[in-house]
């Protein structure tokens, strides 16, 4: 069988995203051939192949066109749902996010903070989700109503991630009363969590 999507046009991390979702419903020997637009998104695709233990390659189709052709294989042979459950949970346990800024990285401000929506939206998409995400400071606001990862940080709560914010930094930036996900924490807590995480990440 084979299957093409169209992700021309599509910013970080969708053409990734997209073909995770495509290749989840193929099975072994199948190809899956994605359309990009730029050399970047290709390279993304081709880690993803190769981290998924599947065979890509890369074709410039015209000026701005690429079309990346992924073959799967049994490498990522579905486990049985129970063994599915179980392995999940293990992978979550101490792995903690950070967000201590309303912006991801130093630099322009708007480009900063389409880089924290793309960052929050992947994080939905990954097969390990972490135990929790704390957010002070500036990231304080991610939490709260208007926030445009608002409802990703919602569905990373669906799926038993810990959502909690700062209430010192809550108060400082009048924002107490506009949490819209998790809960109100404080510095005590914030330090107990981050001693006894695994890993912490920090976008």
């Amino acid at each position: 069988m084979e299957q093409t999507i169209d992700c021309r046009g599509m910013a970080c991390p969708l053409p990734v995203v997209n073909a995770k979702k495509a290749s989840e419903e193929l099975a072994a020997g199948d190809v899956l051939t994605v359309l990009v637009d730029n050399e970047v998104a290709v390279q993304n695709l081709q880690r993803f192949a190769s981290h998924k233990g599947y065979v890509s390659t890369g074709e410039k189709k015209g000026e701005t066109e690429y079309a990346v052709q992924i073959t799967i294989t049994g490498a990522e042979a579905a486990p049985k749902e129970e063994e599915i459950a179980c392995h999940q949970d293990t992978r979550r346990k101490g792995m903690l996010v950070v967000l201590s800024a309303s912006t991801m990285g130093t630099g322009d401000p708007k480009l900063g903070a389409a880089l924290m929506k793309a960052f929050v939206f992947a994080l939905t998409k990954q097969d390990q989700l972490p135990d929790t995400v704390l957010c002070y400071n500036g990231g304080a606001s991610l939490t709260c109503e208007g926030s445009e990862v608002l409802e990703d940080l919602k569905l990373l709560e669906s799926e038993g991630v810990t959502i909690l914010t700062c209430g010192t930094c809550l108060d400082f930036y009048g924002l107490r009363d506009n949490v819209a996900v998790g809960g109100v924490t404080n510095m005590y807590e914030i330090v107990e969590r981050m001693e006894a995480a695994g890993q912490i990440i920090r976008p």
